[in-house]
């Protein structure tokens, strides 16, 4: 092969002097490990290295000269023997004892938690919310936990159903859709609740709403106002509080600016989506091919919006010559996009500080009648938009 010629012969000569020669040295494999009583005192010493025992209240007691209950009492705050407390506060720093919040909880019913569930934790509008929630809890002595629900109507009743297991003191619920089930659920929560979102006003918990209709008809007369008249509207799914609400102040907008009737139901410029970028990216360029004559778009949220005007960038349309974007939710996005987007603030961050302020007050015993606040929009102009 290649010009290399080689007999068998020479094959057989070159195998059979292999065979001759001495055994070459091997390396001996490590023992197996021996079974039996030496293998679990190595195990109880492995675990030694690698898993330190937690300290104890018993060990906090010896420290400091104390019993366990007076140990107890001292971490509860159930008396008002200064020198024993300061005894027994050095032990704890000194064993490294940390208290099980499970175990006072159940002593206490009091948790020091405080849930917060919502549709996606990494939308803006949401971190909005948990900037103003969680220092307003804090400052009242309580922790923040976080539920990503993924607008998922079975986890949201989840949440709700675990609260009987007194796992948090109270929650925020955000949800995006609310059924008969929400409804029937809220009716029998546990712990206190608040709604941030549009609650039917027979439901006997505090509501927190943001006024989408109001701030979509806004968009919509400001876009018509600067010339538009061709206004495409990228929504969330109708079946969501705020994408109905938010399809309705679009109509409702339209009609005011005398660019369509209010009951006109053609919606040849209108089309349903997540609240999300890339949802916002592929509609808009799906939306803006079939109809190349559209000289405004309004996105249901800065998430949507944005995608809006990643997909212009890539169709070659210029922003705002050819054609305006407006957001709604006015998150930090909106300021920093390119260019700059016009957005109308539903007031996330307030409705995030009311829901606190609210449920505090039921923490701390408040049975007065429930309360609905609304948080009036605002529309802020930049330059996607002028």
């Amino acid at each position: 092969v290649g010009g290399l010629r080689v007999r068998i012969d020479d094959l057989t000569e070159a195998g059979r002097a292999r065979c001759n020669e001495p055994p070459r040295k091997r390396f001996p494999l490590p023992a197996a490990p021996r079974l039996g009583n030496d293998s679990r005192s190595t195990t109880r010493r492995w675990r030694h290295v690698t898993q330190r025992r937690r300290p104890t209240i018993h060990e906090v007691a010896k420290v400091a000269g104390v019993s366990i209950s007076s140990v107890s009492r001292a971490l509860n705050g159930n008396t008002s023997n200064a020198d024993m407390v300061a005894r027994v506060n050095a032990a704890v720093r000194q064993v490294g004892y940390v208290p099980s919040v499970v175990a006072q909880s159940l002593k206490t019913r009091h948790t020091g938690q405080v849930a917060f569930a919502m549709e996606d934790i990494g939308n803006a509008a949401y971190l909005e919310m948990v900037r103003r929630i969680q220092p307003a809890l804090r400052d009242q002595g309580y922790r923040l936990l976080l539920h990503s629900t993924g607008a998922d109507v079975e986890n949201e009743l989840g949440v709700l159903a675990s609260l009987s297991q007194n796992y948090v003191d109270g929650l925020i619920l955000c949800p995006l859709r609310v059924t008969d089930r929400h409804v029937e659920a809220l009716r029998q929560t546990a712990v206190p609740v608040v709604v941030i979102g549009l609650l039917p006003d027979d439901v006997p918990v505090d509501n927190v709403r943001a006024d989408s209709r109001v701030g979509a008809r806004l968009a919509v007369e400001h876009l018509a106002e600067a010339g538009a008249r061709r206004i495409a509207f990228i929504d969330g799914p109708l079946d969501t509080v705020p994408g109905r609400a938010r399809y309705d102040g679009y109509r409702r907008g339209l009609a005011s600016a005398g660019l369509a009737a209010a009951d006109d139901q053609t919606d040849e410029l209108v089309r349903f989506t997540d609240f999300q970028f890339e949802a916002g990216r592929q509609t808009a360029r799906e939306l803006l091919t079939a109809h190349p004559d559209v000289d405004a778009v309004l996105g249901a949220n800065d998430l949507i919006a944005m995608g809006v005007l990643h997909a212009l960038r890539e169709l070659g349309r210029d922003v705002p010559g050819d054609v305006r974007v407006v957001g709604m939710d006015d998150t930090p996005l909106a300021a920093t996009s390119f260019p700059p987007l016009s957005s109308v603030s539903l007031g996330s961050a307030d409705r995030g500080r009311i829901a606190a302020e609210l449920l505090l007050r039921r923490l701390d015993g408040d049975d007065a009648p429930p309360e609905r606040v609304t948080v009036p929009p605002s529309l802020t102009v930049r330059e996607s938009s002028r």
